[in-house]
């Protein structure tokens, strides 16, 4: 969202904090064409609280991804969340978008909690204030720049370039987008659990009525296994993925309680979104991240919220070759990219 650079493609890598995932994308024929898809593992601890710790192993990742798959574009289309990022939804003066260009910074000094000299902005223009017609809503993005330049150093080290950085619920919308047939008034939360952060982003007609990064994800089921049964990391990830065809009474717990706390923070937040919301209430939830398939967890959630939940595809309405790309693994990957998919229709030179 913060580099401008003409309209070349590029391909969309997401690093999430257990693994780097590359997706490429060539416009077709009205939609788009599946060209490349892969997911490597990271080192544990290589990514910890949204922030770069240990960037000779994921350059080497990237590395080994770009290689294997025979990646030849340069540019780069990648995506921070967390506490890497703040996004805030304020009502301005209506003005055109140049004049807001010019003013930004000024306007934005009272919403962001740092120097605005060491911030990169960039903002939406979402809709007329519905209460009062001469203002307009904005959506307003931040990130801090010593965090933007340690992703430029990781992909420059690999022989890369930076072009465009999203924020990864809106990378995750964009995704949504060229898959699903979306109704005028469908008010869908689309939630994305990830190892170490819950991307949530509640979204009509296209517009953002509400984001929220929640610290909390995949990693807790492997703590908690960890810790309650006794066991080492490698071990804890490996009960955790085998979770639904386990035997034991005391993984489905853990598994369980994990899932309960998850779905508590997702309600929590969609909570506070209701009760601001008038009467654009979430008619669905969408789920993708590596934890979307967790024992369980999407009927905890469309349990404890009443309402329907459904796996998100963004392989849905891609094209690709049959010989290229097998379905069962595309299926199987899936929630997995869905980050990476938004990321890789991005184009050098988009806002």
């Amino acid at each position: 969202m913060f580099f401008i650079n003409g309209k070349k493609e590029v391909i969309g890598i997401d690093i999430g904090s257990s693994s780097v995932k590359l997706v490429q994308l060539k416009e077709h024929k009205g939609g788009y064409q599946l060209i490349n898809a892969g997911i490597m593992p990271l080192p544990p601890e290589a990514i910890v609280d949204n922030t770069i710790m240990d960037s000779l192993s994921i350059v080497e990742v990237i590395k080994n991804l770009t290689s294997s798959l025979g990646v030849k574009i340069k540019d780069v289309a990648c995506s921070i969340s967390g506490n890497s990022v703040i996004i805030r939804k304020i009502s301005l003066p209506s003005m055109p978008p140049e004049e807001l260009e010019d003013q930004i910074s000024w306007e934005a000094e009272q919403y962001i909690p740092f120097d605005i000299n060491d911030v990169n902005l960039d903002f939406q223009i979402l809709s007329s204030d519905s209460i009062d017609p001469s203002k307009m809503n904005v959506l307003l993005v931040a990130s801090k720049k010593d965090i933007i330049n340690d992703y430029v150093a990781v992909f420059n080290e690999a022989g890369l370039h930076l072009s465009v950085i999203d924020v990864d619920s809106f990378a995750v919308q964009n995704a949504f987008e060229i898959n699903y047939d979306i109704e005028p008034n469908d008010v869908l939360a689309l939630i994305n659990v990830g190892a170490g952060v819950t991307n949530i982003n509640v979204v009509k007609n296209g517009i953002t009525l509400f984001t929220r990064d929640v610290q909390l994800g995949g990693n807790l089921y492997t703590e908690e296994i960890q810790k309650q049964l006794g066991v080492g990391s490698v071990e804890a990830e490996s009960f955790k993925m085998l979770a639904h065809e386990a035997r034991s009474n005391e993984l489905k717990d853990v598994v369980g309680k994990v899932n309960e706390t998850i779905t508590q923070e997702i309600r929590r937040s969609l909570d506070f979104y209701n009760t601001t919301a008038n009467e654009d209430k979430i008619t669905k939830i969408f789920i993708s991240g590596g934890c979307s398939k967790m024992h369980n967890l999407l009927t905890a959630i469309s349990e404890k919220l009443t309402l329907p939940v459904e796996i998100f595809n963004p392989f849905l309405k891609l094209q690709y070759s049959d010989k290229d790309f097998d379905s069962e693994y595309l299926q199987e990957i899936g929630p997995l990219m869905a980050v990476s998919v938004g990321l890789a229709i991005r184009r050098v030179g988009d806002k």
